[in-house]
């Protein structure tokens, strides 16, 4: 979801509240805002944690990976289908890579926090 129109929801989750229940409703309002930071903090924690364990820039398979990748995904969730921390080749564009164990590499582009390219290269296995 784009930050804006969150916070543009729970300003008017807020203001609504607030018009209807007075202060308890701001407090059921804020408490369900809250929860949803919390929902949000701890499915990124569980993204990395899971990370974690894998070695950095590696995935089971590049050819796989690259099936599952579409423009728009975040960063969290390119993190999310790898199980690994990419490898950052630059910061401009900001480029993450990943290699599987045959040597095929799979290269992603983000602009603006947004996956916008990816490719797939394979090693040369001509005789």
């Amino acid at each position: 979801m784009n930050p804006i129109v969150g916070w543009a929801l729970a300003a008017a989750a807020l203001a609504a509240a607030w018009y209807s229940y007075r202060w308890p409703g701001l407090a059921l309002a804020a408490t369900v805002i809250v929860f949803w930071l919390l929902l949000q903090f701890n499915r990124a924690l569980r993204v990395m944690k899971n990370a974690s364990y894998a070695p950095v820039g590696h995935v089971d398979s590049a050819v796989m990976l690259n099936a599952k990748l579409k423009s728009g995904m975040t960063m969290l969730q390119v993190v999310g289908v790898t199980k690994s921390l990419g490898r950052k080749l630059s910061d401009a564009p900001e480029t993450w890579a990943w290699v599987d164990a045959s040597g095929a590499t799979v290269t992603i582009t983000l602009d603006g926090g947004k996956l916008t390219h990816w490719a797939l290269t394979r090693e040369n296995t001509a005789p």
